[in-house]
């Protein structure tokens, strides 16, 4: 008697196992979407704040007005940083690009000074930058031109959006995929159980009595299976940290967490569900019924 009760705890154990390794790794891999999205939307913040702006001055411009030009850029919402370039440094960076000193072979300096502006995330779009270059133009006469790259402002923005879509029509595919997945290893748990469910029904159990402790044991199931999720995903991480220069930064601490909150809360709420559904089916079949499924 002791050893039949021991090979049902085995093959319980081994279940349950089985159950939550299952369901595990199909959160694993939601989790590697997630983390996929944070991923393209931190990258896709880091190039659009890289791309920004110059704003060529004349040579009339006076110190004063450079410098009240510049504070009035640092205060702006759409700015992240500036830099003021002097018509000197400006020589010294063309002399290293092209290996000779212009200076030397036009007896002057053709450069002007400029003021090199950072822009952020936000407004980084054509749109944007046409509506920022009407307001400096009319708040100053020091501007000389505003100079930006148009052609690789839209295709950033459009390679963005496409990437976008892409991961949000991939997360949408796998997450059916997934619910589905979870959906037959509970309803092959709850299968092992429906005679223990037809009797409970027989002796005047309600369905919410009878769903209860399979919606909880399912649940701390998928809190389990996304721990060891959780503990994939960190394995992960570290490893592309020590592969990847500067990779830490563009995975925050924050979005992380964002990433290991989605995949617990995607597996308490799968399995809950999925518990509702597998248990309500074998409620409303018949004793005959449960021999044939």
């Amino acid at each position: 008697m002791s050893e039949s009760k021991s090979n049902k705890h085995i093959t319980f154990f081994n279940a349950r196992l089985t159950s939550t390794i299952s369901i595990s790794l199909v959160l694993f891999i939601l989790g590697v979407i997630a983390l996929m999205g944070v991923l393209a939307t931190q990258l896709s913040m880091y190039v659009k704040e890289n791309i920004g702006f110059s704003i060529v001055l004349k040579e009339s411009a006076k110190e004063s007005q450079i410098k009240r030009l510049q504070k009035k850029l640092d205060t702006a919402p759409y700015v992240k940083a500036t830099q003021f370039i002097s018509k000197e440094d400006a020589l010294k960076e063309l002399e290293v690009e092209i290996g000779e000193n212009p200076e030397d072979l036009l007896g002057f300096n053709p450069l002007k000074a400029s003021i090199e502006v950072k822009l952020k995330a936000d407004y980084a779009h054509p749109d944007s930058l046409q509506w920022i270059e009407k307001g400096l133009n009319k708040g100053t006469t020091a501007i000389d031109e505003i100079v930006y790259q148009k052609d690789l402002l839209k295709m950033v923005n459009d390679n963005i959006r496409r990437i976008g879509l892409i991961l949000l029509c991939l997360a949408i595919v796998l997450m059916i995929i997934s619910f589905a997945l979870i959906s037959n290893t509970i309803r092959l748990t709850a299968y092992s159980k429906r005679f223990i469910i037809h009797t409970m029904k027989l002796v005047g159990a309600t369905p919410g009595f009878i769903r209860k402790p399979f919606i909880l044991s399912n649940i701390v199931n998928g809190i389990i299976a996304a721990f060891v999720a959780i503990g994939m995903l960190t394995g992960c991480v570290y490893y592309l940290m020590s592969e990847i220069d500067n990779f830490y930064t563009l995975v925050s601490i924050q979005s992380l967490m964002m990433v290991y909150v989605i995949v617990l809360l995607l597996g308490i709420t799968i399995t809950a569900i999925s518990s509702y559904f597998a248990v309500n089916r074998y409620i409303r079949m018949d004793r005959d019924d449960l021999y044939y499924v």
